[in-house]
């Protein structure tokens, strides 16, 4: 079987290990609807799905009302919880073999693209990836599915075999849903059953043990 490409990655959990910004974020913005979290390790469930939607779960809030809690939590993240974030091991090298492998990165994030691509500039990551796709800052088109036929359209690579690399269940259904081969890597936040039970073709748990199914010749 020949191998995959273009290949297209999450972001938080995938790429970067942005938990701390984001639960300090999450923290930041619950205080201001009166909701004190000792254990800010109950927030890892805001990082991947779209915002708005775990902070009306989570505050029971109606449908709609969740970005009024997203605007609260970026002023703490936009200048502070962003940067408090870290690379993945094993990310920088996975990223130039496949490069020199010939294959075409992208980015599929449910994060608003502005934030995508700076976490990449401060990274040093942005080289890699020939395209860069995420949620705009309203809340509108950030679901996952959306997002990866949008970083796929503009690929243009119609006669290409991609696959969608991602830590979280919501990654492994946006590719189903737009009829693409999904990879769930296990040092992000999601576990083996929830990426197993969302139907992921293939587990990885390290970067590296990403190279032979991306590139199995």
């Amino acid at each position: 079987m020949s191998g995959f490409d273009p290949i297209l990655f999450d972001l938080d959990g995938t790429l970067t290990d942005s938990g701390e910004g984001i639960r300090n974020s999450v923290a930041y913005a619950l205080k201001r609807y009166g909701v004190e979290v000792a254990d800010l390790s109950v927030l890892n469930r805001f990082i991947g799905p779209p915002l708005h939607e775990s902070f009306e779960r989570f505050l029971s809030l109606p449908a709609g009302e969740g970005q009024k809690a997203v605007e609260i939590y970026r002023e703490y993240y936009r200048d502070r919880g962003i940067y408090e974030n870290l690379v993945y091991p094993g990310i920088p090298e996975l990223l130039r073999e496949l490069t020199a492998r010939g294959k075409t990165l992208a980015v599929a994030s449910s994060k608003p693209e502005v934030f995508v691509r700076r976490v990449l500039d401060h990274f040093d990551l942005s080289r890699y990836f020939a395209v860069v796709a995420g949620a705009d800052l309203e809340g509108a088109h950030c679901d996952k599915a959306e997002i990866i036929g949008a970083a796929l359209e503009r690929l243009d690579m119609p006669q290409g075999r991609p696959l969608m690399v991602g830590d979280r269940e919501h990654d492994v259904l946006g590719a189903k849903a737009v009829g693409v081969a999904s990879a769930g890597v296990l040092f992000g936040y999601g576990s083996r059953a929830e990426l197993e039970a969302a139907g992921a073709d293939y587990i990885a748990e390290t970067a590296a043990d990403l190279v032979p199914i991306i590139d199995p010749t």
